[in-house]
């Protein structure tokens, strides 16, 4: 009877906790088995793990096998457990020295003929390992670019099973060449390349729209913008991300861990461009906050964190997909429930919507073009119900483009010239607000906002607010939107004028 253990790690959500497999071989009949809540995909290793090993020239025991994966009690799923399942085999069966495994996380799938293919959510993992204390991390070699991203864990990759018993102090008896045709390719790995944004400069006209935008990204502010198909609505928000303030180091960590776990981390790895996820308006509920079945998979709005959420045509999305924003709109994180458990999952982005101004997008000016009828037109927008847009602080018309000549009087600002804007109104809040734990306007609560805001400023928003113009959470985002307006003009404080913008971009829609 023989005893081997390895370690893996596995993944609820974004959550890592450590699994420690050991397997036990002993007498009686032929008879592999793996318990310790695996999935369906975790006990069909049972046969990728036995041929892998074979294939590297290990004699499988004709005896009992029996894998345990600890903690028991949690689920455990997809073969990401595979090579660290080998592992443990080969060091209950002496082919690895026990003491090898000792403090060494082993990871990566693994092919009939031994190859070790790459895994998702590898970032994640080897953070965790930082975090545990634990210095080394085997890992296939196509996920070597992925783990390098982490200079203070050892990652060791290996392509065959066969190198991991070489790399052990084992003896494998393969042919590497053998089984080279058979590895995943880099070009048939998914990655998602982020494109570039574009530049402000590159919108015509829209000067409005522009400053509308700059006040968003400066207080953390989610948007909405009304206009006729056409006006450059899209073309605005796909420009966002290019005005907002860089990733810090850690928050390119945590949306570097999310595309990691998508499999989508791009080939360049991590980017301080905030991230910019534009699902369609067919899009269901499962796309937008994540799902699928077992196990809960990130959604739009998690691929989005730390960047922007872009809903096109926003009252073409279902009652129940726009319902659902509210939740993580609140608190920053969206729970997503399956059978078999909760998943927890970041979900701290900017929020921009866009919508025509009627099913058929001519109710502007005159309206003399819109061919809707009243009803229709007030059906349209009543999905966007009242705690949805509540809950957005501005809310600005985009009027059609009526010349296409530029004004060479005065050149387009760019981008990098309405950025560094932003992050200067960005370090004044983040110095503001540096003992409440607070990054930003969009975060402050109410009861600062009523104690610091000017008594001229309280004024215009108390008379918003018996008028019923605004609601009292309108009340306090408007106050929020003067304080931004004010760390844009390099203003202390908001006075009246400041007040009265920020009124005047909460109330376009009500």
């Amino acid at each position: 009877m023989a005893i081997g253990s390895a370690l893996s790690v596995g993944l609820i959500g974004l959550k890592p906790f450590l699994i420690q497999i050991q397997t036990f071989i002993s007498p009686g009949l032929p008879h592999f088995a793996i318990v310790g809540l695996p999935d369906a995909s975790l006990s069909e290793a049972r046969e990728r793990v036995k041929s892998a090993c074979q294939a590297s020239g290990f004699r499988w025991p004709e005896t009992r096998v029996t894998v345990n994966l600890s903690p028991a009690s949690m689920p455990k799923r997809g073969s990401s457990h595979d090579l660290a399942i080998a592992a443990s085999v080969l060091s209950a069966a002496g082919t690895i020295p026990h003491d090898c495994l000792a403090q060494t996380i082993v990871l990566g799938e693994v092919n009939l003929d031994g190859t070790v293919l790459p895994i998702n959510g590898l970032l994640p993992i080897m953070l965790h390992a930082r975090d545990r204390g634990l210095r080394r991390v085997i890992i296939p070699q196509a996920n070597a670019d992925e783990a390098s991203l982490i200079s203070d864990v050892e990652a060791v990759s290996v392509r065959h099973v066969g190198e991991l018993i070489e790399l052990m102090g084992g003896n494998a008896r393969y042919q590497l060449s053998d089984v080279v045709s058979s590895m995943l390719d880099d070009d048939t790995a998914q990655h998602a390349e982020f494109a570039s944004p574009g530049d402000m400069s590159e919108v015509v006209g829209q000067e409005h729209t522009k400053w509308a935008l700059q006040v968003a990204a400066a207080g953390g502010h989610h948007l909405i913008m009304t206009g006729p198909p056409g006006s450059g609505k899209t073309m605005l928000a796909s420009r966002m991300p290019s005005i907002m303030c860089p990733l810090t180091p850690s928050e390119q960590l945590e949306v570097a861990s999310i595309r990691s776990l998508c499999g989508t981390l791009p080939n360049y790895g991590i980017t301080d461009t905030p991230p910019f996820e534009a699902p369609h308006h067919t899009a269901s509920t499962a796309a937008l906050v994540g799902g699928g079945s077992g196990v809960a998979r990130p959604g739009a709005i998690t691929r989005a964190h730390h960047g922007v959420l872009f809903m096109d045509e926003a009252p073409e999305f279902s009652v129940r997909s726009l319902q659902t924003l509210r939740e993580p709109l609140e608190s920053g994180y969206v729970a997503v429930s399956r059978s078999k458990g909760t998943a927890y999952y970041p979900a701290l982005f900017q929020l921009i919507m866009a919508a025509n101004p009627c099913p058929c997008g001519f109710a502007y000016g005159t309206g003399e073009r819109c061919v809707c009828k009243e009803r229709e037109r007030v059906r349209y927008f009543a999905r966007l119900s009242g705690p949805i847009l509540d809950r957005i602080d501005i809310q600005v018309e985009v009027p059609p483009v009526e010349r296409i000549a530029p004004d060479r009087s005065q050149s387009p600002r760019s981008s990098e010239q309405m950025r560094q804007a932003v992050m200067n109104a960005r370090a004044v809040a983040r110095h503001r607000f540096r003992d409440q734990g607070w990054s930003c306007n969009a975060q402050v609560s109410g009861a600062w906002l009523r104690s610091y805001t000017s008594r001229q400023a309280l004024e215009l928003a108390n008379r918003a607010l018996e008028s019923q113009k605004l609601s009292l959470r309108g009340t306090d985002r408007a106050m929020r939107l003067a304080w931004t307006l004010a760390d844009l003009a390099g203003k202390t404080s908001p006075g009246r004028d400041e007040m009265a913008q920020g009124i005047m971009l909460r109330t376009r829609l009500t």
